[in-house]
């Protein structure tokens, strides 16, 4: 069955082929063309998959000028998918002027949803997941990447970035320097490749182990960082609440525990659910 004419933004592996969704496929399969990042890297998934058809290269210096070429095949009743390099198209990579160019011309725009390195790696990390903050890259040179990350010092929800290789120490170092030794990181590496690492502890025991092994520092990678506990949350800790808090790990699981306690006592859930670590000896 053909497909409507339109956009589909097709989500691709950021690593185990074998992640691609039986509809990305399909979709693949069954397109007029295909606007990829990097034709050639898009040209061996498509080998991988059996799949032959006309690619338009599409990356961040030409996306405007081809965005036009695009809308006018889509405007004659072609389909066109769209994919990046890894993952899925528009996270940290090529195709918002066209997904807008699309859109304000009138045509279908449908997602195709699979693989993304930010989802996979929260959802893995062991940090607060319900509500978080993609940051994208940081700044490549140290003053301004202090800076920015300045501005989320107490930023809440947890802290999600991308890294290079060639900047992953630094990084590491900068939030040291602006956030503090002690807070709780995670750092996904080469996440579903074959050398796939997730590093997990404070920011200076993370780090340690970074510098440790020069195999940590090669691939891409994406930074968790917890995000910051309210003073007031920390200090309206008492005692009464530590008693409801074992009474809870006694019948249900630790987030569970920490969300009826914040519903209790009026407390930040996250706040509590650090609080619960300690009490079941997680924690120091």
């Amino acid at each position: 069955m053909a497909l409507q004419s339109g956009l589909y933004v097709v989500a691709t592996p950021i690593g185990n082929l074998g992640d691609i969704t039986a509809r990305a496929i399909d979709t693949l399969a069954k397109v007029d063309v295909i606007a990829a990042e990097d034709t050639r890297h898009t040209g061996r998934l498509l080998q991988h998959l059996a799949i032959s058809k006309p690619m338009i290269s599409l990356h961040e210096h030409n996306e405007r000028e081809k965005s036009e070429l695009l809308v006018g095949r889509i405007a004659s009743g072609q389909s066109v998918a769209l994919v990046s390099d890894a993952g899925t198209p528009l996270i940290s990579d090529p195709g918002y002027h066209l997904v807008s160019a699309v859109r304000e011309a009138g045509f279908l725009v449908s997602p195709v949803p699979g693989a993304c390195a930010v989802v996979a790696a929260l959802s893995a990390s062991g940090l607060p997941s319900d509500k978080f903050v993609f940051e994208g890259f940081l700044p490549s040179r140290s003053a301004a990447r202090r800076a920015y990350l300045g501005t989320l010092i107490s930023e809440p929800r947890t802290l999600v970035f991308y890294e290079s290789p060639h900047r992953i120490v630094e990084s590491i170092e900068d939030l040291a320097f602006i956030f503090g030794g002690e807070r709780q990181m995670v750092i996904g590496r080469e996440l579903t490749k074959a050398f796939e690492t997730m590093l997990c502890g404070t920011i200076l025991q993370v780090k340690e182990r970074v510098c440790a092994d020069d195999n940590q520092q090669k691939g891409e990678f994406v930074i968790l960082l917890r995000g910051a506990v309210p003073a007031v949350a920390q200090e309206s800790v008492t005692p009464e609440c530590d008693r409801l808090l074992r009474a809870l790990l006694k019948e249900v699981p630790i987030k569970l525990a920490s969300k009826i306690a914040a519903d209790v006592t009026g407390i930040g859930k996250n706040q509590l659910y650090e609080r619960a670590l300690v009490l079941q000896g997680k924690r120091d």
